[in-house]
């Protein structure tokens, strides 16, 4: 016998949901949570998978054919849309904007933006719910994640205004996950300045549950955090932003003091403005 779901997720057997970053880490895992609970689930991805849509959320015309197809596959009618998609893309805030920043405003805002104006017709006939994934980061100003930042913290303002305009009719959600090792890493990493230690790290079935909580949530959540530290960072970010650049600052300086991204193009600058010289490997 299947055992029922908890009562806080009882309303989302037979739901209809829409997964855009459906083959990333949280997508993947959340479609398979997701269809345990009875949830009909269709996404999309740059990485067609089976039930998986290849789409390009960054180009209109794809977005367009990509949400048609959804919901032709989910007969019409969509009550969840969550955002996965994203990028974070390692810059140096001080240069002119190179194609790295303009792919993070393009995937991490303007794709949830896109996908979201096409699905919207379906989300106001069923008056359904869309979750925004944006990140702790949106208020916490770490080395060369600027365009993350800058992007994931816009997106937080277009989920405000989505909520403002459209509120009476559909919910919205914004989940701030924390640090968590997923492929989205990997661009930082290979620059040599990974925020791996940084910050304290998370799961990704925090983020994963959180999503469903608030897809399951008899009201949508306005705000959420995927843990108690979350929360308690996301409170001090939003209240006390002078006292988080002023523990930051520290941060950095102690870290660039012992070596910290030393063999990192990218960091000269960051040293030299701190004045310290990058520690090579090499170094005797």
């Amino acid at each position: 016998m299947t055992t029922p779901p908890p009562r806080h997720l009882r309303r989302l057997p037979g739901q209809n949901a829409l997964v855009t970053g459906a083959s990333g880490a949280f997508g993947n895992a959340t479609m398979a949570v997701l269809r345990r609970l009875g949830v009909n689930v269709v996404g999309i991805d740059l990485k067609p998978a089976p039930d998986v849509i290849g789409c390009d959320i960054t180009d209109d015309e794809q977005v367009r054919q990509g949400v048609t197809e959804a919901l032709e596959r989910l007969d019409g009618r969509v009550d969840l849309l969550i955002h996965y998609a994203g990028v974070g893309p390692a810059v140096d805030i001080g240069r002119t904007p190179d194609a790295h920043v303009h792919q993070a405003l393009e995937v991490n805002l303007l794709g949830p933006w896109r996908v979201t104006a096409a699905a919207m017709p379906a989300l106001l006939r069923s008056r359904g719910r869309v979750i925004i994934t944006a990140s702790l980061l949106s208020g916490l100003q770490l080395p060369f994640a600027g365009a993350y930042t800058v992007s994931k913290r816009a997106l937080t303002a277009y989920a405000d205004c989505l909520r403002a305009e459209y509120g009476t009719h559909i919910g919205v959600t914004t989940v701030y996950p924390g640090y968590v090792d997923t492929p989205i890493h990997d661009s930082s990493r290979a620059t040599g300045v990974a925020l791996d230690g940084l910050v304290p790290a998370e799961r990704e079935r925090d983020t994963v549950m959180s999503v469903v909580r608030a897809a399951g949530a008899r009201r949508a959540p306005r705000d959420v955090a995927s843990t108690a530290l979350g929360t308690v960072g996301l409170r001090l970010f939003r209240h006390f932003p002078g006292t988080t650049e002023q523990i930051v600052s520290l941060q950095v300086g102690l870290l660039l003091a012992d070596g910290a991204f030393g063999d990192a193009e990218i960091a000269r600058g960051l040293h030299e403005r701190h004045g310290h010289s990058p520690v090579r490997p090499d170094a005797s």
